[in-house]
């Protein structure tokens, strides 16, 4: 660990990481430790042949479909929603919105064999090392980015003076194939335990964007050493979001129900915590809406969040 965690050898690594994370989340966000990444939900043209691909490139399991929503996850958990939109307006190229949704296994293995079944179906990927997780990339058939990525043990992360070490890195395929457990099942689904791991957005303006997220809302920033890159989180996660201006800089919103990202989903512990975002928001003067468990609000850039309760 870096000189953040000071100098108590006397305290065990656990009990050190314990208290730093503590100490981070109480002086510099304040959303619950405890929050949680949600749902996201998609606009596409073809709503039955990307559930296909989430269901056997992906692993996601389909878990039903109601009021011309596919929802499909890992569990009895929502990740990922479809709208069938065969008439809604393409995202202009480089717009604002969803640079990827970003799926995590919860080990290795779980990695592994998500590698093993994206090379098995041809389909085209990237991957990198990020030294706080390991992440493969691909996009589905109607462009939306996803990233699947499996988190390295917490005492692994470097922290200095409040923000996280992180990089982009070429990550070893060959390594992470050799953890590939046996017997695998190609069309096994992803194990319980996946989760929705972070979102990383477009925006059009990286200040206004943090404005809102940290300053009006209440997450921390864990890196913005990236250039045109901010990263945010609650609780001392690497990152919850990831935002950027990499392809749009200066851009507006999309048209009006355009294909690709509907809204995503932050999810807090209880109904306290989300009424104390939604009065944190207000008295900054952003407009926001009830809808069921919570309330949804769209940032400056034009991206809906919906803040919903556990």
């Amino acid at each position: 660990m870096h000189d953040i965690l000071g100098t108590t050898p006397e305290w065990p690594a656990e009990t050190r990481w314990t208290l730093l994370m503590d100490t981070l989340a109480a002086t510099t966000s304040t959303l619950p430790a405890a929050l949680r990444l949600g749902e996201v939900r998609l606009r596409v043209r073809d709503a039955a042949g990307t559930a296909a691909f989430y269901r056997d490139v992906v692993g996601l399991t389909l878990l039903g479909e109601e009021d011309k929503v596919v929802r499909l996850g890992a569990g009895d958990r929502v990740l990922v929603e479809l709208v069938g939109a065969p008439n809604a307006p393409a995202r202009p190229r480089g717009s604002i919105g969803l640079f990827h949704l970003a799926i995590l296994v919860p080990d290795r293995p779980a990695l592994a064999v998500a590698l093993r079944r994206l090379v098995a179906r041809g389909v085209r990927l990237g991957a990198s090392d990020h030294i706080v997780s390991e992440a493969l990339y691909i996009d589905d058939p109607e462009g939306n980015g996803i990233e699947i990525y499996r988190d390295r043990p917490r005492d692994e992360w470097h922290w200095q003076s409040g923000t996280v070490e992180m990089a982009t890195a070429q990550l070893d395929l060959r390594s992470v194939l050799d953890d590939v457990p046996d017997r695998m099942q190609l069309d096994a689904p992803m194990p319980g335990g996946t989760v929705m791991g972070h979102v990383h957005l477009k925006v059009g303006d990286l200040a206004a964007a943090r404005r809102f997220y940290v300053d009006r809302l209440g997450f921390a920033v864990t890196t913005d050493r990236y250039p045109g890159a901010l990263f945010v989180s609650a609780g001392g996660y690497h990152h919850h979001l990831g935002l950027n201006i990499w392809e749009s800089r200066g851009r507006g919103p999309a048209p009006e129900g355009a294909l690709g990202l509907a809204h995503y989903a932050i999810v807090l512990p209880d109904a306290p915590s989300v009424a104390a975002a939604r009065t944190s928001l207000e008295g900054a003067g952003e407009t926001v809406r009830g809808i069921e468990g919570g309330f949804a609000v769209t940032d400056p850039s034009g991206t809906e969040a919906h803040v919903v309760a556990e």
